[in-house]
């Protein structure tokens, strides 16, 4: 019962043993890094860079957040313009779905060159598997979407409820993004308890935000693949944000208790 409505909310998976595999892959490895995050074994960027450090025995390369950052982001917004140029004759949908790919990564890399305040930086060996997977899956979902031309539509179509969570997430994300800008000045490199906005009810809105833009890319497409990305990206920043706010609560004793992690008077 659960199935055959879950199946008509998404196009037939087509006969690509690549795209079942990456539907598996993006999911799972995604959940078991979200679940890695919470138990306090981080990716090292943003506030958790040098977390690993002392524990490691081998050299690490350490990037600029910066330079970092742009090398996260750059592969997955080529790939999806380059889409454009090798699937030139698609639907409005998968237009819209390219068009929402290349705008979500090109807002990054703007944020990255004009928005963000940085302070620490990254370790490389951290921000390569980052970079491949956003590569990786931006290449994967256009590419599912180019086999399923052929396949006739979901029962229920959701692609214009998508673009509107896709603004909605893409622009609360950007906001979110903005007001932690704000928090420091020019040169300064302290972390302070950020304000405004959701901020006074979840430590991470920016995520909150990023997972409604994946939700809303992932009702334009109705893929399989599209729909298990998103809910990897879920689990991964369901336990990012539960290591930010207990980093918080270590760093901050006015930190307010009853300021969540991601969702609203809830987690």
């Amino acid at each position: 019962m659960v199935m055959s409505v879950f199946l008509s909310f998404i196009f037939p998976p087509p006969p690509s043993l690549f795209i079942k595999a990456m539907s598996v892959v993006s999911l799972t490895s995604l959940a078991y890094t979200g679940f890695s995050e919470a138990r306090g074994k981080h990716l090292n960027y943003s506030k958790f860079w040098n977390a690993n450090f002392l524990k490691s025995t081998t050299k690490q390369i350490k990037l600029s957040s910066r330079t970092g950052m742009l090398f996260l982001y750059t592969p997955a917004f080529l790939a999806a313009l380059t889409s454009f140029v090798l699937f030139p004759h698609h639907d409005f949908r998968t237009l819209l779905l390219k068009s929402a790919l290349a705008l979500h990564f090109f807002k990054r890399i703007f944020e990255v060159l004009v928005v963000h305040q940085f302070s620490g930086g990254m370790i490389l060996d951290s921000a390569i598997p980052i970079s491949l997977s956003y590569f990786l899956s931006t290449a994967s979902m256009i590419y599912a979407q180019h086999l399923s031309q052929d396949i006739s539509e979901p029962p229920v179509d959701l692609k214009y409820p998508g673009i509107l969570l896709f603004l909605i997430g893409i622009g609360g994300n950007f906001y979110h993004h903005y007001l932690l800008s704000k928090l420091r000045g020019k040169g300064d490199k302290e972390y302070r308890i950020p304000n405004g906005g959701l901020f006074n009810l979840v430590i991470c809105p920016h995520y909150l935000f990023e997972i409604i833009d994946f939700l809303g890319i992932s009702f334009i497409s109705q893929t399989l693949y599209a729909f298990s990305f998103t809910l990897g990206t879920i689990f991964y920043l369901m336990g990012r944000s539960y290591a930010t706010r207990r980093w918080y609560l270590s760093k901050f004793e006015t930190f307010p208790e009853d300021v969540k992690a991601l969702i609203p008077y809830l987690f």
